[in-house]
């Protein structure tokens, strides 16, 4: 017997004539998803996403025959915008609209757009990503796995157990008992790891009643200012994390911190974490995590707290330096990649800073910035993977069932996880592999070292003052004509006489930022070539003033240079 809705049909799909419109409708819309069988003849889908491919490369600058400086670093024609004074008019069209007409407007939304992939473009960590992973996270979009659970993503959930289990290979820990979880980038990694934190050292309790004790979060002043966010959303409150100094490294004043440590302790004031930047964003240094595990296992051994109450959780913060680890087992004798020497020394400093991470309890590791993977793409990774879901699980819900042995969602703070992270993440490693990630990694460090000391040395009114650092960027500072950059740059370090012509010269940063920023955004040629886009930080270091209240910051320059 044929139902009434099924003879609205004829079999090949197209819709009767005598059916009503919401059947005609519904039968144009249905070329506008993808089937769920396999086509023999042209399929749309695979067309409509061709041609979105299509109108996004009508967007790149054509190929340079010489400097890629010749062409804009920008997306489209018109980077004047962006556009969003009549955004409050949109309104719900009465009619469907063709899908191609719709991916076309899409396309037209990146016009401006600064081009990541262009290298030109380096205002700060966000490099091109590999073409891996951009299609295995549009995979998952095609069949919406959700990896709450492997009911719902079957064999995809294997993408997050499988790079975890890589990470945890890469960390030092042991793989059957580590895990991770992919949420909403680098803050997501860090609300995780606070969460943990506060759940371990103030027992089970906190989750039932709320946090009614204020429990310290300890992280150094160059830590990442989600440091604030995760605080604040978890209720312990922002006046609850303490800063730590930093030494003239930037990483973490040892000192300080242990003297804290030890005023908290014997006043009994819990620390829930001490969070450890395994990598500034400027200077890649590297908090002294081994020295901060020696200290909790002193003042908190785990034969007083077996259960891990009272005991401070170590985070580390690794979201840009956890790809050093990619150099576990690298014969630096040898040197099979040929990497110069000064660059092959910095490559085994980041190595043997970052190998250390192996003493955090929670490690937050970003694949969208040093693993070339889409946005987002941030696993939390821990190194007791039972007791994280023990402490974190709630009871069942009527929605999920225990139908496979891997349900992330009975302890996550999401209760839908698109698996375009894990997948973007899986294929990445698929695809680079060790010696992938090394010949990016090193070759960063080849052209900062060129860029560094070659070019910059060669301008005298520029001076790096980065010049040690091993890290991902190059920060400079530009000085007016017939200034000696080196000479003037460490007067104003070292002496206070010099503090007004620091503010000065920090104002001339930003302005230098502000106006090639302006030419980017008017598309100016400046002797054939178009203006880079960078911005200015201020976070890489104080003066060095003998008075320790008299501590104004640098504007710098930074030149990220990502692409591979």
């Amino acid at each position: 017997m044929v139902s009434k809705f099924a003879a609205n049909w004829n079999n090949d799909g197209s819709v009767q004539a005598s059916a009503p419109r919401w059947a005609a409708l519904r039968a144009d819309m249905q070329s506008a998803f993808p089937t769920y069988y396999s086509t023999d003849t042209s399929d749309p889908f695979a067309y409509l996403v061709g041609e979105a491919i299509r109108y996004l490369d009508r967007l790149k600058p054509p190929k340079p025959t010489s400097s890629p400086a010749t062409t804009p670093g920008y997306l489209g024609g018109d980077p004047s915008g962006p556009h969003y004074g009549d955004v409050t008019k949109a309104r719900l069209g009465e009619n469907m609209a063709p899908v191609s007409e719709v991916l076309q407007q899409a396309a037209d939304l990146f016009k401006g757009m600064p081009n990541w992939n262009h290298p030109l473009v380096m205002a700060n960590v966000i490099p091109p990503a590999n073409t891996a992973a951009i299609v295995a996270a549009m995979m998952t979009q095609v069949f919406s796995p959700n990896i709450i659970e492997g009911e719902y993503a079957w064999d995809v959930e294997r993408t997050e157990m499988e790079t975890s289990a890589i990470l945890a290979d890469l960390i030092g820990w042991d793989t059957n008992e580590a895990g991770g979880l992919f949420t909403f980038g680098g803050s997501g990694c860090y609300f995780y790891g606070i969460k943990y934190a506060l759940t371990s050292c103030l027992g089970m309790d906190s989750r039932c009643n709320g946090i009614r004790t204020d429990a310290k979060v300890l992280v150094s002043q160059q830590g990442h200012y989600c440091k604030m966010n995760s605080t604040d959303w978890t209720g312990l409150g922002m006046e609850n994390f303490i800063e730590i100094d930093t030494d003239e490294t930037n990483a973490m004043d040892f000192e300080h911190l242990e003297s804290v440590v030890r005023e908290l302790h014997a006043a009994g004031t819990p620390i829930a974490a001490i969070v450890c930047t395994m990598g500034t964003t400027d200077a890649f240094a590297v908090d002294p995590i081994d020295k901060v595990r020696d200290l909790v296992d002193e003042l908190y051994p785990l034969d007083k707290h077996s259960d891990g109450v009272g005991r401070p959780l170590i985070y580390a913060d690794a979201v840009i330096g956890w790809s050093w680890l990619t150099f576990k087992g690298y014969d630096f004798q040898a040197n099979p990649l040929g990497f110069a020497p000064k660059v092959l020394a910095d490559i085994l400093k980041n190595y043997n800073a970052i190998s250390k991470v192996v003493h955090a309890d929670a490690i937050g590791c970003d694949f969208h910035k040093t693993g070339w993977s889409t946005y987002n793409c941030s696993v939390v990774m821990v190194r007791d993977l039972h007791r994280f879901q023990e402490l974190l699980s709630r009871p069942g819900s009527a929605y999920l069932q225990a139908r496979t042995c891997y349900n992330p969602g009975l302890y996550t703070l999401e209760v839908s996880r698109s698996g375009s992270y894990s997948m973007a993440a899986w294929a990445t490693l698929k695809f680079m592999g060790y010696e992938g990630f090394r010949s990016i990694l090193g070759g960063i460090l080849e052209l900062q070292h060129y860029l560094r000391h070659e070019v910059i040395k060669q301008e005298p009114t520029v001076v790096c003052v980065n010049e040690e650092d091993s890290g991902f960027v190059t920060l400079f500072r530009v000085y007016k004509k017939g200034v000696d950059a080196e000479a003037q740059y460490n007067r104003e370090l070292t002496n206070p006489a010099a503090l007004t012509e620091l503010e000065a010269n920090n104002e001339l940063q930003k302005n230098v930022a502000d106006l090639l920023w302006q030419w980017h955004r008017e598309g100016k040629l400046l002797e054939g070539s178009y203006a880079p886009y960078i911005s200015y930080t201020s976070g890489f270091r104080p003066t060095d003033y003998p008075d320790e209240n008299v501590e104004p910051e640098f504007i710098c320059l930074p030149s990220w240079r990502l692409p591979p």
